[in-house]
Formats: C-alpha cells, sequence, structure tokens
C-alpha cells in the first residue's frame, strides 16, 4: 500500500476503542479537560472514557444498602477485566473452545444457532455442494494459501459452492435453505438475560430489607409465644408481607428495565448490508447472510463472516478486533484470507463467504463473552453522591430515633393507650420487653429503609430506559446510555450537510463539457463520440456503485453511495452499457476516494494494452491537476484560456447550492506501469490530466430542517455545518437551512475553510472556533481540531458524522452522531447515537429527550425528597417529644413503595414537552437540586410535617375523639395521618409534574402510565384503609376523616401555585450559602 494511503488512514491517527473488543470499555480518550477543578469522587460530568480509578473513587465513596441492585446497570470493573482476559484465552485457543461449545451443546441435546446439521469426515461432496464445513473451516482457521491452491483458487470454491463469483448466490427460499441446513447461519449461541427468579434474589439482597425480615421473624415467634397464634402472627407477619411486597415490585420493575435494554441490543448488532444475489445488489441483515453469499466491501465496512477475496483494490483490514495486534493487513491475491468482524481500513473489493456463525472466531467470541457490560451515566454517578449524602442524614436520624425510644422504653417513659407503662424493671417479662425493643428497632430500620433513596439512581436507568424505547421510534438508537443524557446539555452541533440537512437524492443537473455548458446534462448530441466513450468509461470503472439491468426489461437499479448514483445515472442517460463497459477493461490498480484529498482514481487496462487513468473528486481540487481539456472535436487543448471559465462554473453552480464534481483521465504509457511486486505500492499519476466534464448534483434541502435549525437556536443550542464540499456550496445550503441568517453572516469567520482553520495556532482556533457557523472543504482531521477546540472552550459537543475518517471526531465529541443510512461501520462503533433515518430532525428530537431525561430526574428528586422530608421531620420529632412514631414500620414500608418505584414509574416517564426547548441548556455542572426545587419542596414539606405533628399532638381534640376510648382514639388519630400522608404524597405527585407551572394537569392525560399508577396507589391505599387494617395498624375511617384526608391533601396544589410566584434568586443555593459564610468568615 502507497505512504499516501496509509497516511489518510485514519486507523494510523487514532484506535477507535470505545466499544472495540478487545479495547474494552475505552479510556484513552479521556482529556483532562474533561474534568478540570472536580474533587469530589461524584463529580464525573463526562463517563464516555473515564479512568478506571476515577469510576472505582465514585463506588468506594457511595453509602449503598444493596449493591447488586444499586449497580447493576453500571460498569461492572471487574467483570471488565475477565472479559478481556477470555477474549485473550478465545484467541489463543479458539478451536478447542468451539469444539466444547458444540459438544456441550450436543450433549444437552441444544441445537446451536449457525452450527452445520451435518458434520461428514472430510467428505468430498455433501449433498448439494462439492465441499464440506469441515473443509472450508479448516482453510479459513489455517489461512493457508497452498490449500487454497490445491482446492484451485476462489473461482473453484466457489463453483464448488454452487455460486457466480459476478452474479452471486440465487437467493431463493429453497437455496437458502440448504445452505443453512449445509452450512450453518450467521448467528451465534446468545446468553440468555437474567430471569425474574434472578432479579427477585437482588431484591432480597438489601441490607435493611433482611435486618426488618429477621426482625419480622422474631417479632412473630414472640408474638406467637406470647399470644397464640391466631392473634400473636399480626405484628411480624405484617411486616414480612411488607418487606415481600416491596421486593415482588422491585423485582418485577427492575426485570421490564432488562428486557427493554435486551431489544435494545439486539437491535444494535442487526447490522444491515449489501449483497450480490441474482445479479442484483441486495441489502440484507447480517443475520441472514450464508455461505457463498458475495459481498461486496468498502472502507468502513464491517466484515461479516470469514471468507476469500475475490477482488481487492488497495484493500486494507484492521484485524485488531480478532488478533489483538493494533496493525493494519493488506488483502490481495497472495493474502485472500478475510475474518469475520474485522474492519475494511482502506480501499474496496468483493468477497466470497466460506464460513459463518459459530464457525467463525468471531461467533465463538460473541457466544462466550457477555453483551453488556453496563455503563454508568454522569447523572447517575452524580445521584449516587444524592442518595449517599441523604442516606448518611437518615442514618443519622434513625439512630437518635432507636436511642431515644430505647432510653423512653427502658426507662419507663414510654406508655399504653390506657396511660400504663410499658416496661416496668422487674416486673416486665423478657420475651414482652424483647418485643418491643424489636418494635423499636424495626421503626428505626424501616426509617432508614425510606430514607435511604436506593432508587434514586435508578431512576436515571428506568427513564433511559423509557427514552431510548420511545427515541427508538423517533429514529433514533441509542448505543450509550449516558449519550441520551448528555445530549439534553449539549451547546452546540456541528452537523454534516449531505443527507443530514439535505435529502441526500442527488441528481446531475448541470454539465460543462468540451468547455462549455451542455443543456439538458445528458444531452448526447452535444458530446463528441471519443469524450462519450472515454467518459462512460471513467464512469463504470471509477465507481463503487453498480447498475443492475433486469433481464425482462424494465429500468436500470442503479446502487452506491448518492453521488455515485446520481454520476452513474448520468452516465446511462448518456447511452452507457456498465456491464459491457466493465468488461471490455480491467482496473489493475485503484485508489479509492479519500476524504482527505477529496478524490479517487483508477488505472484501467484496455483491450489493446493501452492504459487510461481516471480521476473524479471535487471540481476545483481536480481541476487544479488538470493542464488541458477536450473540445468539441475531440482535440485536447490547453486549459489555461478557459481555467477562469470552468472556476467561474463551478462557482455559479455553487452559489445555487450544487455539489461540483470534475471527471478527467490521462493515458499512461504501459511501461512505466509497475510490475506485480510493486504494483500495489503503485502512487497513480495525478498531474497533467485531461479534464473531460464538470458536473453540478443537486442535493435538495430536507423539508423542515429550517424549523429544526430554528428550535435549535431557540433553545440556545448553536448548529454549525462542517462538509466537505465547495465554500460556496456550503454558504448557499447553511443559508437555505437558517444556519446563517443572512447574506452579512456568511463572511470570515462565521464562513471559513478547512484548510485556513488548520492553520491557525490553537489558541486562535479556540477563539475562532466560537464563531464558526460553517466550515467548508473540511477533512475530518479539521472536525476533530473544531470538536477540541470548542470542548475546551467550555462547550457540551455534538458531533455528526458517516465516514470512517470521522471516527476519531465522533469518539473526541461529547455525543458522537452516526448516520444510520450512509454511515460506515466504523463510524457506528465509534458514535453514541446513530441516527437511523440521517435527518438532522431527528438529532433535534434526541436534544429535546436528552433534555426530557434530566428533567424527569429533577421531577422525581423532588417528589422524593418531599417524602423524605416530611417522614423523617414527623417521626423524629414524635418520637423525641412522645416516645412513639404515628407512622409505623409497615404504613413506612407502602410509603416507600410509592416514593421509590411507583414514584419514578410515573414521573420518569413523562414525555418531552415543547418548553423543555425555550430554555438554555442544562449546564453539567449545574447542581441537580435548583433554587426552583429546593423552594417547592420546602413548602410541601413544611405544611405536611405542620399539619400532620399539629394532628399527632392535638388531633384527639381537633377530631373530637376525646369521648372514645384511648387505643381505639389512637389508632383513628394514627390512621388519619397515615392516609393524610399518602394522599398529601399522591395530590404532589401531580405539583412535580411542573415544578416552574402554575397548571400541574397540562398533558397529564397524554402520560398514560401515570394516570394508571396514581389511579393504582389511590385504590391500593383505600383497600388498605378498609380491609388491612389488621396488618397496618390502622381502622377504618368515616366518610368525614376521608374528607379530611383528601382537603389535606388537596391544599396542596393552591399551596404549590402560590409557591411558585415566591421569586428564586440565580445564584445556586449552595454557592449561595458557601459566599455568605465565606464573607462571614473573613468579618
Amino acid at each position: 500500500m502507497s505512504e499516501d494511503i496509509k497516511a489518510s488512514s485514519p486507523y494510523r491517527r487514532f484506535r477507535y476503542n470505545a466499544n472495540d473488543l478487545e479495547s474494552g470499555a475505552g479510556h484513552d480518550g479521556f482529556t483532562d479537560y474533561d474534568d478540570e477543578g472536580t474533587s469530589g469522587p461524584f463529580d464525573i460530568v463526562r463517563t464516555k472514557s473515564a479512568p478506571v480509578n476515577r469510576l472505582k473513587r465514585w463506588r468506594q465513596a457511595a453509602l449503598v444498602l444493596n449493591a447488586s441492585r444499586r449497580f447493576r446497570y453500571t460498569l461492572d470493573l471487574k467483570k471488565e477485566e475477565e472479559r478481556k482476559q477470555l477474549l485473550a484465552k478465545i484467541r489463543t485457543h479458539a478451536q478447542v473452545i468451539r469444539a466444547a461449545v458444540l459438544f456441550q451443546a450436543a450433549g444437552q441435546g441444544v441445537e446451536v444457532p449457525g452450527s452445520p446439521k451435518k458434520h461428514l469426515p472430510v467428505p468430498t461432496q455433501t449433498g448439494d455442494f462439492d465441499v464440506s464445513q469441515e473443509e472450508l473451516s479448516q482453510m479459513s482457521r489455517e489461512h493457508e494459501l497452498s490449500t487454497l491452491q490445491q482446492y484451485g483458487g476462489v473461482k473453484c470454491i466457489a463453483e464448488k459452492l454452487r455460486t457466480s463469483l459476478e452474479k452471486g448466490i440465487h437467493g431463493d427460499e429453497t437455496d437458502l435453505l440448504k445452505r443453512k441446513n449445509e452450512f450453518g447461519s450467521n448467528t451465534y449461541p446468545r446468553k440468555k438475560g437474567r430471569s425474574f427468579w434472578t432479579f427477585l434474589w437482588e431484591a432480597c439482597r438489601d441490607t435493611t430489607l433482611i435486618i426488618l425480615m429477621v426482625a419480622a421473624a422474631a417479632s412473630l415467634a414472640l408474638g406467637i409465644k406470647t399470644e397464640g397464634i391466631k392473634e400473636g402472627w399480626y405484628d411480624g407477619g405484617s411486616i414480612a408481607l411488607a418487606v415481600l411486597i416491596v421486593i415482588v415490585v422491585t423485582a418485577v420493575s427492575d426485570y421490564r428495565q432488562s428486557l427493554q435494554f435486551q431489544s435494545l441490543n439486539e437491535e444494535k448488532q442487526n447490522i444491515h448490508l449489501e449483497v450480490v444475489r441474482g445479479g442484483r445488489r441486495v441489502e440484507i441483515s447480517i443475520f441472514d447472510i450464508v455461505v457463498g453469499d458475495i459481498v461486496p466491501l468498502k472502507i468502513g465496512d464491517q466484515v461479516p463472516a470469514d471468507g476469500i477475496l475475490v477482488l481487492g483494490h488497495s484493500l486494507a483490514i484492521d484485524e485488531s478486533s480478532m488478533t489483538g495486534e493494533s496493525k493494519i493487513v493488506h488483502k490481495d491475491s497472495k493474502a485472500p484470507f478475510l475474518m469475520s468482524g474485522c474492519k475494511v481500513a482502506d480501499g474496496y473489493g468483493t468477497m466470497l463467504v466460506t464460513n459463518v456463525g459459530i464457525n467463525t472466531e468471531w461467533g465463538l467470541l460473541m457466544a462466550s463473552i457477555s453483551e453488556d457490560n453496563g455503563e454508568e451515566t454522569p447523572l447517575q454517578v452524580r445521584l449516587n453522591g444524592v442518595a449517599t449524602f441523604i442516606g448518611i442524614v437518615g442514618l443519622v436520624v434513625a439512630s437518635v430515633v432507636l436511642i431515644v425510644l430505647v432510653i423512653r422504653y427502658f426507662t419507663g417513659h414510654t406508655y399504653n393507650p390506657d396511660g400504663s407503662a410499658q416496661f416496668n424493671a422487674g416486673k416486665t417479662r423478657v420475651g414482652k420487653a424483647v418485643d418491643g425493643a424489636i418494635k423499636i428497632f424495626t421503626v428505626a430500620v424501616t426509617i432508614v429503609v425510606v430514607a435511604v433513596p436506593e432508587g434514586l439512581p435508578l431512576a436515571v436507568t428506568l427513564t433511559l430506559a423509557y427514552s431510548m424505547r420511545k427515541m427508538m421510534m423517533d429514529k433514533a438508537l441509542v448505543r450509550r446510555l449516558s449519550a441520551c443524557e448528555t445530549m439534553g446539555s449539549a451547546t452546540t452541533i456541528c452537523s454534516d450537510k449531505t443527507g443530514t440537512l439535505t435529502l441526500n437524492q442527488m441528481t446531475v443537473v448541470e454539465a460543462y463539457v468540451c468547455g462549455k455548458k451542455v443543456d439538458p446534462p445528458d444531452n448526447k448530441s452535444l458530446v463528441p463520440p471519443k469524450l462519450t466513450s472515454l467518459l462512460i468509461e471513467g464512469i463504470a470503472q471509477n465507481s463503487t456503485g453498480s447498475v443492475f439491468l433486469p433481464e425482462g426489461g424494465g429500468d436500470a437499479e442503479v446502487s452506491g453511495s448518492p453521488t455515485e448514483k446520481a454520476i452513474l445515472q448520468w452516465g446511462l442517460n448518456l447511452g452507457m452499457n456498465f456491464d459491457v463497459v466493465r468488461s471490455n477493461s480491467s482496473i489493475i490498480h485503484a485508489f479509492p476516494f479519500n476524504s482527505e484529498k477529496k478524490r479517487g482514481g483508477v488505472a484501467v487496462k484496455l483491450p489493446n494494452s493501452e492504459v487510461h487513468v481516471h480521476w473524479k473528486g471535487a471540481a476545483e481540487i481536480v481541476l487544479a491537476s488538470c493542464t488541458s481539456y477536450m473540445d468539441e472535436n475531440d482535440g485536447v487543448q490547453q486549459i489555461e484560456e478557459k481555467v477562469s471559465d470552468f472556476k467561474k462554473a463551478i462557482e455559479d453552480m455553487a452559489v445555487r447550492s450544487l455539489r461540483c464534481v470534475a471527471i478527467a483521465y490521462r493515458p499512461h504509457q504501459t511501461e512505466d506501469v509497475p510490475t506485480n511486486e510493486e504494483l500495489g505500492h503503485w502512487q497513480l499519476p495525478e498531474e497533467q490530466l485531461i479534464l473531460l466534464a464538470i458536473v453540478g448534483i443537486k442535493d435538495p434541502c430536507r423539508s423542515g430542517v429550517r424549523d429544526a435549525v430554528q428550535l435549535c437556536i431557540n433553545a440556545g443550542v448553536k448548529v454549525r455545518m462542517v462538509t466537505g464540499d465547495n465554500l460556496n456550496t456550503a454558504r448557499a445550503i447553511a443559508l437555505e437551512c437558517g444556519i446563517l441568517g443572512s447574506d452579512a453572516d456568511a463572511t470570515e469567520p462565521n464562513v471559513i475553510e478547512g484548510k485556513a482553520f488548520r492553520a491557525l495556532s490553537e489558541k486562535e482556533r479556540q477563539e475562532v472556533a466560537e464563531k464558526i457557523s460553517v466550515m467548508g472543504r473540511s477533512s475530518p482531521n479539521d472536525k476533530l481540531l473544531l470538536v477540541q477546540a470548542l470542548r475546551k472552550k467550555g462547550h457540551v459537543v455534538a458531533v455528526t458524522g458517516d465516514g470512517t475518517n470521522d471516527a476519531p471526531a465522533l469518539h473526541e465529541a461529547d455525543i458522537g452522531l452516526a448516520m444510520g443510512i450512509q454511515g460506515t461501520e466504523v463510524a457506528k462503533e465509534s458514535s453514541d447515537i446513530i441516527i437511523l433515518d440521517d435527518n438532522f430532525a431527528s438529532v433535534v428530537k434526541v436534544v429535546r429527550w436528552g433534555r426530557s431525561v434530566y428533567a424527569n430526574i429533577q421531577k422525581f428528586i423532588q417528589f422524593q425528597l418531599t417524602v423524605n422530608v416530611a417522614a423523617l421531620v414527623i417521626n423524629v420529632v414524635a418520637a423525641v417529644s412522645a416516645g412513639d412514631v404515628p407512622l409505623n414500620a409497615v404504613q413506612l414500608l407502602w410509603v416507600n413503595l410509592i416514593m421509590d418505584t411507583l414514584g419514578a414509574l410515573a414521573l420518569a416517564t413523562e414525555p418531552p414537552t415543547d418548553h423543555l426547548m425555550s430554555r438554555p441548556p442544562v449546564g453539567r455542572r449545574e447542581p441537580l437540586i435548583t433554587n426552583i426545587m429546593w423552594r417547592n419542596l420546602l413548602i410541601q414539606a413544611l405544611y405536611q410535617v405542620t399539619v400532620l405533628l399539629v394532628l399527632n399532638f392535638h388531633g384527639k381534640s381537633i377530631l373530637h375523639l376525646d369521648h372514645e376510648n384511648t387505643d381505639r382514639a389512637n389508632k383513628v388519630k394514627n390512621t388519619l395521618i397515615f392516609n393524610a400522608f399518602v394522599l398529601c404524597q399522591i395530590f404532589n405527585e401531580f405539583n412535580a409534574r411542573k415544578p416552574e407551572e402554575i397548571n400541574v394537569f397540562k398533558g397529564v392525560t397524554k402520560n398514560h402510565l401515570f394516570m394508571v399508577i396514581v389511579g393504582f396507589t389511590v385504590v391500593l391505599q383505600v383497600i388498605i384503609i378498609f380491609f388491612l387494617g389488621k396488618f397496618t395498624s390502622t381502622v377504618r375511617l368515616s366518610w368525614k376523616l376521608w374528607l379530611i384526608s383528601i382537603a389535606i391533601g388537596f391544599i396542596s396544589w393552591p399551596l404549590a401555585a402560590i409557591g411558585k410566584l415566591i421569586p428564586v434568586p440565580d445564584i445556586p443555593l449552595g454557592e449561595l450559602l458557601t459566599k455568605k459564610y465565606a464573607h462571614g468568615e473573613v468579618q
């Protein structure tokens, strides 16, 4: 391979490791400015490529009651290390492990997907084919060229597999079924997802719940012993039942989330690619590839199965995912074996598939490793910090309650309803004293259960799982969880032009041939015959596309990239017969299109041994290499006098937003063509070219893209166009899309060329980057430099990309967005989100969903902290002052269920609103709990605490219960407190939906899950009060007391509305307190 090709390959400059198997989580891309100035273990603004020590640090600092549940959706650092070791073993012992997998499956009577149904001892003919699976596997495994030659080369292998190297297999259902039966399918045994029982077991491992179960068992035993089985089982049994309900509901919620992630993982692996079947290129899933398929390969593709190279031009493969060695391997007739899972680093070609599924090392690899090893998000880490802080406060409070209640109990200051002391030293039986102590201990432990918001970090996962599923409907496939969340903080989007802002439906609408405009562009009569012949030869041979002519007649089917398709269609209109032209000459060497040089070329040998070198690429770049052009008489004329005319033509087309492509050629002396040994390193001559044509290709703007850009501007997100196209073309499209407001904006530095930007110093680039709206004629490296400059200036950068060379920028960006239709597999693997329809409007929807994730988490935090504060204060004050708590263990567990699991489900699944796109991006270092949230939660918590404590201390007189017996009056009062407290949370759940808006009911009926959960909670609360009094220590309430409970809850609505009129300072509360404290210290 030439040095030029080596230099242009992104694999030399950058090893994309975010999702590569051999690099695990990929920690090489982490830059210091990501966490500049941070000190806290939970202050990680970018988990993408974060160092392992940073990830370990926050795990060690977190207060966790149930580690298996809390860290379920975070990166398992231990498993990650084991995974790397497993990969090394597999590479070394691939065949032994494959045999073991097949043997184990056979022993269990399981049919392994991808394994052939027949295992014959190296036959010369098996069924309909003249070669066996064992023979093909052995040949691919050993990569022995001599073995391939013994079979007669790739042509004979194709004949044995009943396939044509040009037209592929027939591809009908019968043919495909035979091949799958004989050689297996391109799938592998997948590790089953965790069952519901696994989640149930993990939910049981919560430390506090285990303690409660032990306490319940002790209480049950003592109760039965002292009061008999009929009455004595209620106290312990009710706690045990409540704990079981919490465990089951938690497990169901977690299991549903895991199923959502499982289906998304399957979608990620379902790569689509083209194969040749029946002479035409058809797009299929990678899982539908069969042995005998002919697969076209181009730069950025993943090799879909093991195979043999049929034809290749400068084909280079990155085999690091299989060998672990970071080097690019050149493929030709001397090294024709291709391994599944590797990436095409350069060039193009076609391959014959010889092994699929478990019969490839890639299939074996994928069958042996777990598919998803988890990944934390910045919000998840921060919420673990919040949960830890609240948990510590809860533990302190619970300890205070425990100490106070124990002291009061054993000193005889805790009284029965009749006024007698519950404990009298020397008189109270040991069993009763222990039972009393257990009840106190149970209350303290339950306070910890309520206080430690174990579900808070998991609420992120819940809202992300919901958002990811919905984003799929909006044509966005999330590959990294953190990207979905980070997109809400994006301050700038660097977007490609072609296919993202435009439709990617290209047609040649203008052509300059013979030094003049041809109108219409496919008017054959205006193009002389020799020039037509050379043009058609260049179009057909210097292309990675193809043309299929149906046998029964009909329109030609053109395939390839949109630009290739447009030029091929123009060639067909000029009278090109694609297959005939391709067969009349042969390609002896190729320089694939290169985004650095903006051109691609081929050298073709004609039947008369003449050699023509054809070039095609960016018009002004190819024109600069031309010294002559062909006139209307097929004569070659010097170009000097016409250069200005051609440049003017290019400029005129670019101003009208046309993509300009020039086609040129030059004859080459046959004796100057290198021999076979040196041909691979031959630098195609690119000077002294003869210009054949300049074409203008129209690619219309997408409808709605202007509105989408305006939506971004309103949301404080700057859209920048970064394109390889001519600067004038880029400027015209930017004006059409609204990226540039007017012609006055279309000047430097708002509009800049890539080479001008890259020539600046690093400091200058940072200054200029802020102002750039359009960058034309940019290389992938220019895009990378722009991303780095913007990130150093504090921007949260989203970048779109589709080519292999975009991988560095996609990896470096905070959010890499690959195109699903035009994007290469390399670009997709380096990305965080795949835009399935390549549409910029879908990118904007991702921003909307990202903001929604953050907003939903804030709603849930506000709701949960209100419950936390109220429950803790009520129980602490009551315990310290009266020696008893109004909310017992079972009641608190029910409140915990409402708050943790049901509350998260209701609030974390709120759909995004238009309001989200009318405010600036959320800063990644902004406090999670804003001043608005503090105002709302303090008002509600203060109200609840005040009302319920008044009821606790003066409830009997207020409710006129003085005439009732003391036990009954206490139970009615405590039941009312419990009922009012739960209804306050239900009413406050509506308030939490709209922290900043007075109308909290807007759009509530659209969120069906919210309505169902609220309804379900109300129904259960009614059932608890009416029918489960024995378990919850409650009594039935009269309709008047129900009205009082509802009224207490209802008041939270007008109270919230009035509270929202109270202004709050812009400076976060934490900063405000720090400044005041610092100011006080100075004074």
